[in-house]
């Protein structure tokens, strides 16, 4: 794929309200093709509850959803994932009784079924895929070992490369280096800024070390609202968010 500036997801008035509580207040975003986008925001700033309305787990009372050009509006999950939208949760989620291979076996396969994944015919190009994908996370050398023996760093690349291995058209990670040891972080610093060049992230992060060397654009959400958006070194200096943040009063 060749990315192109073009929008990819777009959210415009979405309100979400639990028990009175909004965690969304008419929350309007907009994610272009060609930048490694990242969501940043205190508790409570509704960043899940966003991924959560943009992937169909969770139902807007107002406003709209479009991705790569369609009304999401409302669809179920299942079916926003069929075109193309997939996501990564903050906790792992893999099959540790399952081969390395096996896992991106089962992600790769049409159907999405456990069962096929497994036995279905693996031909050339399936193959090669796995393999690739195995090589671009960095555990090509761990095909045959169990996903539950790998590390914490190893589970979480894993999952990413379950991920890309069902050929997404824009990948959602929800905190990807959470629990990491630093060498752990750097590879995955490089892994994400890798895969960014052919297909489209959106990161919700709290490490601002780790925004700042991985995002082209910084987006912060504050009280279920986009405060400002723009570059690292922009976002980090408007006096809003650094009171956010840091407590600090604009003169």
């Amino acid at each position: 794929m060749t990315l192109s500036g073009q929008t990819i997801l777009e959210v415009s008035d979405i309100t979400v309200s639990f028990d009175g509580f909004r965690a969304l207040d008419e929350l309007s975003f907009v994610m272009y093709d060609d930048k490694l986008t990242v969501v940043i925001g205190p508790n409570g700033a509704g960043k899940t509850t966003f991924l959560d309305v943009v992937t169909g787990r969770t139902r807007a009372q107002n406003g709209s959803v479009r991705f790569d050009g369609r009304d999401i509006t409302g669809m179920a999950d299942y079916r926003i994932a069929r075109l193309g939208m997939a996501r990564k949760f903050q906790a792992p989620s893999i099959f540790p009784d399952l081969s390395v291979f096996e896992n991106l076996r089962v992600a790769a396969s049409p159907t999405k079924s456990l069962w096929s994944g497994l036995t279905g015919r693996i031909d050339a190009d399936l193959r090669s895929h796995i393999e690739q994908t195995a090589a671009a996370i960095g555990l090509q050398d761990r095909l045959p070992r169990k996903g539950g023996a790998l590390s914490h760093g190893q589970r979480q690349w894993l999952e990413i490369g379950m991920v890309l291995a069902s050929r997404p058209r824009l990948i959602l990670l929800d905190e990807p280096i959470a629990g990491m040891t630093l060498e752990e972080i750097a590879h995955t610093d490089r892994l994400l800024r890798e895969i960014s060049r052919e297909t489209p992230l959106l990161v919700i992060e709290h490490d601002m070390g780790f925004v700042r060397s991985i995002a082209d654009r910084v987006c912060v959400f504050h009280q279920g609202r986009q405060l400002t958006e723009g570059s690292f070194d922009r976002v980090s200096n408007d006096p809003r968010v650094r009171e956010i943040y840091l407590g600090e009063k604009a003169a």
